[in-house]
């Protein structure tokens, strides 16, 4: 069976990407071959990624995220507008996603639920206040709130837990799908890479440049890029 023809009979679809999403909007993964995490640092990307290292070398922390963490100019690819259009036709409950570039919001998707939080959202740590990415963005140092707290942002680091109603409503939208589309992802990233067992539908869909875990179990598996398999596909919306 074809992905147009799982695509075809599904009503609702759910969508489980990773940084290989991205990755066509020019945005480098982290595992691959020249991902982030193969680069060379005197301090591992996972560490500097870490919450000890945010609160114990907060300058250093912020000099790496602002160089590799912060894709401001990056733009929805294929794979993020079709999926927008696929919501908005009624066949796509829902996108789940361990990135944190906001591009399925920016393409139009209003059903995303961010794992991993986001690059957009950043907050006082003392009392609170809201900043854009452009505050972090624009800084040379560590940013401070009017208060004089630090500004950190709403993505997950190492060590800390994913925020618990995001996952609640990501569990629940994956177990009420009849399609899976899971895509872009090594699918070795604990806890994310688990709720695929939470799944109960009909075709359970792999799209991702390499093999995963996941092969064996799939209905389908493409080894291509994401944008460039949805990106053929129809966006079922009316002409």
């Amino acid at each position: 069976m074809t992905l147009r023809e799982i695509v075809d009979k599904s009503r609702r679809i759910v969508f489980f990407g990773g940084a290989g999403v991205s990755t066509e909007s020019g945005i480098p993964d982290f595992r691959s071959e020249d991902g982030l995490y193969r680069q060379k640092y005197d301090v591992s990307p996972e560490t500097m990624l870490s919450a000890p290292y945010f609160y114990s070398h907060t300058r250093e922390f912020y000099r790496f995220y602002r160089d590799k963490m912060l894709p401001l100019h990056a733009q929805p690819n294929a794979a993020h507008r079709k999926l927008a259009q696929w919501e908005r036709a009624g066949k796509l409950l829902a996108v789940v996603t361990q990135n944190i570039d906001g591009l399925h919001q920016a393409a139009g998707s209003r059903c995303v639920f961010e794992l991993h939080g986001s690059i957009h959202r950043n907050y006082c740590l003392s009392c609170g206040k809201f900043y854009p990415a452009s505050f972090l963005a624009e800084g040379s140092d560590v940013p401070h709130c009017t208060c004089g707290g630090i500004v950190k942002p709403d993505v997950v680091l190492y060590g800390e837990q994913l925020d618990a109603p995001t996952v609640q409503g990501a569990l629940q939208a994956i177990s009420e799908a009849d399609t899976l589309i899971v895509a872009g992802t090594s699918l070795t990233v604990y806890p994310a890479a688990g709720f695929v067992d939470y799944f109960r539908g009909r075709d359970l869909v792999l799209i991702n440049r390499d093999a995963t875990p996941l092969d064996g179990r799939c209905s389908l598996v493409l080894h291509q890029k994401v944008g460039e398999v949805l990106g053929e596909l129809p966006s079922y919306l009316p002409e």
